[in-house]
């Protein structure tokens, strides 16, 4: 009996000098991990980094992809760590350091064959952030010139038609920005100021879904600055190109209840211009590495 008790007195002891150990052995494992990495082949690092991806442990699989093309810079296993790294801090939603990974790969390799998955995946790195248009839209303008280097540079590419399309919603985003502020003018009674952001919207996003109501905006701030003849001419363009609108309803009442202010046009004599077309699909996010 005397035996067992000792031996469980010995166990208490190792399992205390163990967890009193831990603290130690945590400080250092960065430093013993990165010595495990070192002796490791870059093939079975690559894949040890591809279990963690596949597993879901993007942070991870991040890191030990970081490792491969710090271990083994000038391998052919180098490049294709780089961009999975960078994708793998996007599927942690870990955009900054993403965008930070796709970034330096446009630095390195600015003539690699995956430049343009690089751009797009860092506009939709800033597009999955996009704030309601009550905050500031620094990101939004961010994903903007992130997608439009996609549209200028490779319109052909993969990534090309998706980040036009992404590139509309952006810009209507935008306009609805400017509107949100707009209406807040006129809400106050601010109408220079008023007119003046739904002028932005009708010259700067004309493709956008604000048009028709900015225009009928601008009508009630000009007849609210007695200002008839610029009324009339905004109600005409709303009239002629958005006859069907439920905003040129309530324009060509408005405009009807001040006779004295001008004649519109026939509101049915007109066809509305076509809207945006979605694409079948997004294209592939997923790095394209042969």
């Amino acid at each position: 009996m005397s035996d067992i008790f000792a031996s469980r007195r010995s166990l208490k002891t190792i399992a205390g000098v163990a967890l009193l150990c831990s603290g130690v052995l945590v400080g250092c494992s960065s430093t013993t991990e990165e010595e495990e990495f070192a002796k490791m082949s870059v093939e079975d690092l690559y894949s040890l980094a591809k279990e963690s991806f596949d597993s879901g442990s993007y942070t991870r699989a991040a890191q030990t992809f970081a490792e491969v093309e710090r271990q083994h810079p000038y391998s052919e296993w180098s490049l294709r760590a780089q961009l999975m790294s960078a994708y793998a801090f996007y599927e942690a939603k870990k955009y900054m350091e993403a965008v930070e990974g796709f970034n330096v790969f446009v630095q390195l390799h600015p003539g690699h064959e995956n430049i343009p998955y690089a751009y797009y995946m860092m506009g939709l790195c800033y597009y999955e952030q996009i704030p309601t248009i009550e905050r500031d839209q620094e990101v939004t303008e961010k994903a903007q010139q992130a997608f439009q280097e996609v549209v200028r540079r490779f319109p052909d590419s993969p990534y090309g038609r998706d980040a036009k399309y992404k590139l509309d919603l952006i810009k209507d985003h935008l306009a609805g920005k400017e509107m949100e502020v707009g209406r807040y003018y006129l809400t106050s009674r601010a109408y220079l100021a008023a007119v003046n952001r739904f002028k932005v919207v009708v010259e700067k996003y004309q493709t956008t879904s604000h048009i028709p109501e900015a225009l009928h905006r601008m009508v009630e701030c000009y007849l609210a600055l007695g200002i008839p003849e610029q009324a009339q001419a905004s109600a005409a363009i709303l009239g002629h190109n958005f006859p069907g609108s439920p905003w040129y309803e309530d324009t060509y009442a408005l405009m009807m209840a001040r006779k004295d202010h001008g004649v519109l046009p026939d509101k049915k004599s007109h066809t509305a211009a076509p809207g945006p077309v979605a694409p079948d699909q997004e294209p592939n996010k997923t790095p394209q590495i042969n």
